[in-house]
């Protein structure tokens, strides 16, 4: 029988390629927002590399309680866009492909949200396109998920009649793999090692950058610097 493979993970601000790896290995991917806002993650940062060394983008959200979910969390100022375009244009307009995809890019900066969320699936999707990334993205709220993370899963495979689920290996430390075996569903673990480096404006080179970083860098052979991307 033909694997039919899904994914879920919440959203983050212009992730890095393992993400889009991850997406593009996935039949569905599913943007799984209904859980906890945490502070100081990848849901409202990123890392760009600049001539003074690693820095974060960062979106500042207002956290009004500690059980304040990812899809409720509101962006706190009005003048982010401004700098986060200011400061990518700072740190790759002498990377290679700039000029090529600065203003699709930049234009995912107007007419933004007041929500992290829907930002951060704004920034996903464009990028998915630029990747040619054909994988299916839904929200996991139109799933109506019940039960513990590992039987919200589980049900998320079943709804989706998906019989493989793909997970980062962060998730070997809680993921009861029994029961997915039970449920005849395999699992997947997404090794993220033996990325191949490019050629970066500023060294030293790193890899958990933004996924700006590869296009701005490499332009149309993004792909060839990734995984799963075909």
């Amino acid at each position: 029988m033909e694997k039919r493979k899904i994914s879920i993970l919440q959203s983050n601000y212009i992730p890095w390629k393992g993400y889009f790896d991850l997406i593009a290995k996935s039949d569905v991917f599913v943007i799984y927002d209904e859980v906890q806002y945490t502070k100081n993650d990848w849901r409202n940062r990123n890392l760009i590399s600049t001539q003074n060394g690693l820095q974060w983008l960062t979106i500042p959200v207002r956290q009004e309680n500690l059980g304040q979910k990812i899809f409720e969390s509101k962006i706190s100022t009005n003048n982010w866009q401004r700098k986060h375009i200011s400061s990518l244009q700072g740190s790759y307009s002498r990377a290679a492909h700039f000029n090529q995809f600065k203003e699709s890019i930049f234009s995912l900066y107007e007419n933004q949200s007041n929500l992290i969320s829907e930002i951060n699936i704004s920034f996903i999707k464009a990028i998915c396109e630029i990747l040619e990334i054909k994988t299916q993205i839904i929200d996991s709220r139109e799933l109506n998920l019940q039960g513990d993370r590992n039987m919200r899963l589980i049900e998320a495979c079943k709804k989706l009649n998906a019989n493989s689920y793909i997970s980062g290996p962060a998730a070997k430390n809680y993921l009861q793999t029994n029961l997915f075996k039970e449920e005849s569903i395999d699992i997947e673990w997404m090794d993220y090692s033996g990325y191949k480096e490019y050629k970066q404006v500023y060294g030293p080179f790193a890899h958990g950058v933004t996924i700006l970083d590869l296009i701005f860098n490499t332009g149309n052979n993004a792909k060839n610097y990734m995984k799963y991307v075909v």
